[in-house]
């Protein structure tokens, strides 16, 4: 996002004709993405901003906050979601869509022991079929 977005004649790279580039970048930018078209889930990644509020059509909030978010800061070291412990490396579309406050914290150097259990894996179509 740091290296390929910038107010210059060529900051903005890709082929843009559907939207895809700006859709990449806005979901970036929030710190997930719809990885695997056709599940619900979006992979979390490092949000760029500190705090951000998406207002949902119903008027619900769904709230991101990594307060200790920087250019070194990129590691998701923990994270709660409405107050409870949350260990996915994934959200749910439905969790989104009830709003709600995502609370991540944030470190320069990876949590290891973080979304190692299977649950906390997104899915996978590789792993999906290594399992029937």
């Amino acid at each position: 996002m740091n290296r390929l977005y910038k107010a210059t004649p060529d900051g903005y790279c890709g082929d843009e004709d559907n939207g895809q580039t700006s859709a990449w970048y806005v979901f970036s930018a929030m710190g997930f993405y719809p990885v695997t078209p056709g599940t619900q889930q979006y992979v979390l990644g490092t949000p760029l901003f500190k705090k951000l509020t998406v207002t949902l059509q119903d008027g619900k909030k769904f709230v991101i906050n990594a307060p200790a978010n920087s250019d070194k800061n990129f590691y998701i070291q923990s994270a709660t979601f409405n107050g409870k412990a949350y260990d996915k490396n994934w959200i749910g579309h439905a969790d989104i869509q009830k709003g709600g406050t995502l609370d991540l914290k944030m470190a320069a150097t990876p949590n290891k022991q973080k979304g190692t259990t299977e649950a906390a894996f997104p899915y996978s179509f590789s792993t999906f079929t290594t399992r029937k």
